[in-house]
C-alpha cells in the first residue's frame, strides 16, 4: 500500500517536469524496470532513491511524501 503511494507520486511529479521514464531513469542511474517497478508501487523506494527522485525533480522531499492518513479530514 505505501509502495503505491509514492510510486503514484513519483510517477505524477516526473510527468509534470516532464521526463520521460527512459530520461528519468538515466538520471537517477536506475534501470527502466526498476523506475517502472516502484511507479506501479511493487517496490517500494529505498530513502536513498525518494532523496535522489526529489533532487532531480527541484522538489522538497515533502512535497514529494505522500500525505499521511492522519492528515485527511472528514
Amino acid at each position: 500500500m505505501e509502495a503505491e503511494k509514492w510510486g503514484r507520486r513519483i510517477r505524477a511529479f516526473r510527468k509534470l517536469k516532464g521526463f520521460t521514464q527512459e530520461e528519468f531513469a538515466k538520471k537517477l542511474g536506475v534501470s527502466v524496470s526498476i523506475l517502472g517497478e516502484i511507479e506501479r508501487g511493487n517496490r517500494m523506494p529505498p530513502n536513498r532513491f525518494i532523496m535522489q527522485v526529489a533532487d532531480v525533480l527541484n522538489i522538497s522531499i515533502e512535497e514529494l511524501s505522500p500525505p499521511s492518513e492522519s492528515s485527511h479530514t472528514i
